[in-house]
């Protein structure tokens, strides 16, 4: 284990990855129980949701951790899911109207477009194009994304006319607090697994008060398996019905392109913004990566399994499986190796055993661990020459805009878009990169076409 995973090398221990995988896993195992929710209003069902869910988990994330070896997992994501849900499938009077088996077979083309444009290393290029100052801003910018989704999951931040504060009236929003306490005392006494340790403890302080339950407790693990053969291989008929109407082809096009360019830019945010202030992904593994060829480097090998994992989610029947962000709850925790991958990809598959036990842990036990991973990445920050306008417009947007749309992408979209508008007012476009060039292209091309769609005219 010690040569397979080079934890001396990545000056790292079997007892602090194995830590790492647990905090990680406990940070985002609420996706086996909201994507079967979010994709059952399509008409799939639940069960076979839960279980593809936890494959589409558990197999993303092993590949991340024996190929890559690095300590991110995976899983169908947050947004991704609602937007196959809500926009590519719809329901009456609103959304694309895609059947979801046709929105599986989308994710499925997608996840191989993803495939082709990393073997292809144009997702190499894009992260070496991207400039420093961004990816400082892409780092922190995260941070507060991270420690937005753990204030807003458990109603801390409400939302009226505008986000306003919790009155702290209800247990959830309760809780949280007092598990980020105890989590802040731990971290500050330095405590070896100081986050682990508070989301455990804030999930038992959660009985007495009601916010952690008990009492559905139920082990019944074979009726999820009559469902599966529903969504498995579901996709691939659904790409037939696709392609025998024509009139399809153009919005599923635009569903293609907006899963695909999330899904790419929330990746490369994700490896950019927790790898780089890690020491996961160095200035050697970003300078091997432009002349490399193959899959040499982590960072490649971390796009390559970030790629596959989103078709065979597809295939087992979810939407678009991709690096969680959540793994920086478990990198703060000493997770540096793949082995944190592989802990958490058994801790998914031991989940069809003991979902009922893992499914008690509350969102405000793991919100205090999102808050202080935030708190933490916040430090990327310092950085950014804020006092230089040239940088720090684009940064500001970054960081800005990822945090109040609840979007990694537009975060990114926005810098792009800014950092070429301010080169070129300062006539200093030579500095900008043509993949910077492209991309800020593309999300303009899909902006523009949503507002189209948004408008009736698509």
């Amino acid at each position: 284990m010690e040569k397979f995973f080079g934890l001396s090398k990545n000056n790292t221990t079997i007892s602090k990855e194995v830590i790492a995988g647990f905090t990680t896993f406990f940070a985002m195992v609420y996706i086996i129980f909201v994507n079967p929710s979010t994709l059952e209003s399509t008409g799939m069902p639940w069960g076979a949701v839960f279980l593809a869910t936890i494959f589409a988990a558990a197999i993303g994330t092993l590949v991340m951790g024996l190929f890559a070896n690095v300590p991110y997992a995976q899983a169908p994501g947050m947004g991704l899911n609602a937007f196959f849900a809500h926009v590519v499938v719809g329901g009456v009077g609103y959304g694309l109207g895609f059947s979801w088996q046709e929105a599986l077979g989308l994710v499925f083309i997608c996840g191989l477009i993803n495939i082709l444009i990393t073997v292809t290393k144009v997702r190499k290029h894009i992260i070496i194009a991207i400039p420093k100052s961004l990816q400082n801003a892409i780092s922190g910018g995260i941070g507060l994304f991270i420690a937005y989704v753990g204030f807003v999951n458990v109603n801390v931040v409400e939302f009226g006319v505008v986000p306003e504060l919790s009155d702290f009236s209800q247990g959830p929003a309760i809780l949280t607090m007092i598990g980020l306490v105890f989590m802040i005392v731990l971290l500050l006494a330095k405590v070896k697994g100081a986050i682990l340790i508070g989301i455990v403890s804030a999930t038992i302080i959660g009985i007495p008060m009601g916010v952690t339950s008990i009492s559905n407790i139920n082990f019944d693990i074979i009726a999820p398996f009559k469902d599966l053969p529903t969504t498995f291989g579901a996709a691939f008929g659904g790409i037939g019905t696709l392609f025998n109407d024509v009139s399809k082809l153009p919005l599923a096009l635009l569903a293609i392109f907006a899963f695909s360019l999330t899904d790419t830019f929330d990746t490369i945010g994700t490896f950019i913004g927790t790898g780089r202030k890690s020491g996961i992904f160095t200035d050697n593994d970003m300078a091997a990566m432009e002349n490399s060829t193959g899959f040499k480097t982590k960072m490649e090998k971390a796009l390559f399994a970030d790629a596959i994992a989103t078709s065979l989610g597809a295939v087992i029947g979810t939407s678009n499986t991709t690096t969680y962000v959540e793994s920086a709850a478990g990198i703060e925790a000493g997770g540096r190796t793949g082995l944190t991958s592989l802990v958490v990809g058994i801790l998914f598959l031991s989940t069809i055993l003991i979902s009922p036990i893992v499914g008690i842990v509350p969102a405000a036990a793991t919100a205090p661990a999102l808050i202080v991973v935030g708190i933490m990445m916040a430090s990327s920050f310092q950085d950014i020459n804020w006092h230089e306008l040239e940088e720090a417009i684009p940064s500001f947007f970054t960081i800005v805009v990822m945090t109040l749309a609840y979007n990694i992408s537009y975060g990114i979209a926005f810098g792009f878009i800014t950092f070429i508008i301010v080169k070129l007012a300062t006539k200093k476009q030579e500095e900008i990169h043509p993949i910077v060039w492209g991309s800020a292209g593309l999300f303009l091309t899909y902006f523009i076409l949503m507002g189209l769609y948004g408008a009736g005219i698509l």
